[in-house]
């Protein structure tokens, strides 16, 4: 079986992706006869880490403004460095010793809104960082050996995605690169669910169901977006008759969420249920669309955000169903993936700058095109910008952004990433111009991440038969 150290065997970015075509004839053209000579050490992982640790590096670096001033002030806004890392170290009893859900309630630490597992993971930042000094130095240091932690994260994360699709490790630059990983990598935990569902659908790709379902369960137990990629992988299997594959997986998932959840659970349900009240209780926040409608006078109430809110992630996802189940040619399952976390990103009751990161692999593996992956960033890093300087002076009207243009950038974010999907919506309906099914490689034009779905059969399929063979809807074809 072929490696991804064997050039001849890995699909470049300068033979198959215009933008990267263009970009390298600027520099002598693509690679030829003679890149075996540069092979040698660098092969295409090794070069991925060294570009991630670049990458993450710069987004540290554009951290230290606010690490010499202690994260306070509007520094964190104005300079664009802000982190919820150092804060929650003190406002969440990790300074004072608390144990998270465990020591939560009267006379204990604050409650952590928090899924089980990224509280498991702050704790362990909290370990490292030791009991000397004052609370504002543990802090930062608290900040530090979480940065630490979150590197192993991301290049887990790179090197995952590089993985699930044998012959197209180079894929994975989208995720190494991309402006919105760098900016946002440190503001949150996120990267340790995202790393941990990169892990799951490169355990599903080789066809290591139990393996793919413990991560994915541990992956919802750290952040709990993992789980909506159960619906688009239950109706996959479904149309190609691998159900127990499916079953296998979700098994072996509920395990993992069930035995990281459950102790905690039965010591302190109060502590653990924080996290559910939390997210069910907020009203529309920084980002959505709920928050465009407040502003320009059209609210939800608040008593009914929460229906309308899942009402519509229920309308799109129904969307994805029928693309699942209808398309000539069956989804890949990471075109899908992305498509119904985008639709939850885009209908949910706030959008933080660090939920980048979820959609980030997902559309690394969904649509590998530079120019589209990058007019998607390219609205994110404007939201980025403009929420900060829009938070600038919190709590007065003295802000560096008025609430209108704010709301520009919202609306901004929200047609760039809708853009993205209805780009994967096209590739579905229109297999010629998928770059992975489309790339020259015969073993590439079903789902070559699609571990027991590839090369799969249609068994049930909605209202039609599969009418067309992808290799027939690619011939002749260039995107």
């Amino acid at each position: 079986m072929a490696s991804v150290s064997e050039t001849d065997a890995v699909v470049h970015p300068a033979d198959t992706d215009p933008l990267v075509a263009a970009a390298a004839e600027r520099i002598g053209g693509p690679s030829g006869a003679h890149r075996g000579r540069f092979v040698g050490f660098w092969t295409p992982l090794r070069s991925l880490v060294l570009l991630a640790t670049l990458a993450y590096s710069v987004g540290y670096l554009s951290k230290l403004p606010c690490h010499e001033e202690a994260f306070g002030g509007d520094a964190r806004y104005t300079r664009l460095c802000y982190s919820d890392i150092p804060f929650l170290y003190q406002l969440r009893g990790f300074a004072d010793g608390w144990l998270p859900y465990v020591q939560t309630g009267p006379g204990q630490g604050p409650p952590l809104e928090y899924p089980v597992l990224t509280g498991f993971f702050m704790q362990v930042g909290s370990w490292l960082t030791g009991r000397d000094g004052s609370a504002q130095d543990r802090a930062l240091t608290f900040y530090d050996w979480n940065v630490v932690l979150l590197l192993i994260c991301f290049l887990a994360t790179v090197v995952l995605t590089a993985l699930t699709v044998r012959r197209r490790p180079w894929d994975a630059a989208l995720v190494a690169l991309a402006p919105g990983a760098i900016l946002c990598a440190v503001i949150n935990w996120d990267l340790f669910a995202v790393a941990l569902t990169a892990g799951s659908m490169l355990a599903w790709s080789r066809s290591r169901l139990g393996w793919s379902g413990v991560l994915l369960g541990l992956a919802v137990a750290a952040k709990f977006y993992p789980v909506l990629l159960l619906g688009p992988l239950l109706l996959l299997c479904l149309r190609a008759g691998r159900m127990r594959a499916f079953w296998v997986t979700t098994g072996w998932a509920v395990a993992a969420w069930t035995v990281v959840n459950l102790p905690v659970y039965l010591v302190n349900h109060d502590g653990w249920l924080e996290f559910y009240t939390f997210s069910s209780s907020r009203g529309g926040d920084w980002g959505s669309p709920w928050y465009v409608l407040q502003v320009i006078g059209h609210p939800v109430p608040p008593e009914r955000l929460n229906v309308v809110a899942m009402g519509l992630l229920v309308l799109l996802c129904i969307g994805v169903a029928v693309l699942i189940l209808r398309s000539a040619h069956r989804p890949r399952y990471a075109q899908v993936a992305f498509l119904v976390v985008a639709a939850f990103c885009l209908t949910n009751k706030v959008y933080s700058p660090q939920y980048v990161l979820w959609l980030i692999p997902l559309a690394a593996l969904a649509r590998p095109r530079w120019r589209d992956f990058l007019i998607w960033q390219t609205g994110e890093i404007l939201y980025f910008v403009s929420i900060w300087y829009f938070l600038q002076q919190y709590g007065t009207s003295d802000k560096g952004l008025p609430e209108g243009w704010y709301v520009v950038a919202i609306v901004v974010h929200l047609v760039a990433t809708s853009y993205l999907a209805a780009m994967v919506v096209r590739d579905i309906v229109r297999p010629g111009h998928d770059p992975v099914r489309s790339d020259g490689v015969p073993e590439h034009r079903d789902d070559p991440g699609g571990g027991v779905l590839d090369g799969a059969p249609d068994r049930r399929v909605l209202g039609r038969r599969r009418s067309e063979d992808v290799a027939a809807v690619l011939a002749g074809h260039t995107d």
